[in-house]
């Protein structure tokens, strides 16, 4: 019964679906695999502690972790906030190329900014609405929810395609450490140069895509309170 073997998949997915700790499934689904396989706790324990050690330098991005918390601690965010908001003639579209930017950036830097919950519907979205309605006035729920989709997507493209422009990490370091297992002569500074590039060219798509949304918003709703 070969398929027994495949039982690390169950195990993942029903655990993903239930929203548990994602290492303790991760590491629940290795251990059954290795028992209905043949395979000795201790043998399983010794491939998981020789597969740790092979990739031990993930553990690098603890030491952003004290200079991202003294910053949080004093404020970053929030001046970060203020300082956007002083900036005159701000289109949404602007504004999210700009949060685009600030992402790229704090992702080759290392600096992880929370996400959708704690920051892009708080803080991200809102930004957005008012640069909107400073621009256009009142705009439509439809324009609206646009705005919406617009600065997840944002946090999606500065987040996905600029996390690996950080050469510690740990996608770097995974792939350097699977490549060079497979004999593959990387670096991980070459890793990062390519996830550079792809983060510029991401950069320049989203800017345009940006671009466009604002012209389509002029040409609807053109000055303030011009709402046709």
């Amino acid at each position: 019964m070969e398929w027994i073997k495949l039982i690390g998949i169950l195990i993942i997915l029903v655990g993903f679906i239930f929203k548990f700790d994602t290492i303790a499934v991760v590491i629940i689904a290795a251990l059954a695999t290795a028992l209905v396989s043949g395979i000795s706790i201790v043998d399983f324990l010794t491939m998981l502690g020789e597969a740790f050690v092979n990739n031990r330098l993930v553990t690098i991005f603890l030491l952003t972790l004290p200079m991202i918390g003294l910053s949080e601690r004093f404020g970053l965010r929030q001046q970060a906030v203020i300082l956007i908001e002083k900036i005159k003639g701000l289109t949404p579209g602007m504004f999210l190329t700009l949060y685009t930017v600030i992402r790229e950036v704090a992702g080759f830097f290392g600096i992880r900014i929370s996400g959708h919950p704690q920051f892009v519907r708080p803080i991200v979205n809102p930004m957005a609405q008012a640069a909107a309605e400073t621009k256009y006035g009142k705009i439509s729920p439809e324009d609206e929810d646009k705005i919406k989709a617009r600065a997840a997507a944002n946090e999606n493209y500065g987040n996905f395609f600029a996390q690996n422009t950080f050469v510690a990490a740990s996608g770097v370091l995974l792939i350097a450490g699977t490549l060079k297992d497979l004999n593959y002569n990387v670096s991980e500074a070459s890793i990062s140069r390519m996830a550079l590039l792809v983060a510029l060219i991401t950069l320049v798509i989203t800017a345009i895509s940006n671009m466009l949304f604002d012209r389509r918003l002029a040409k609807k709703y053109g000055k303030k309170g011009g709402h046709k």
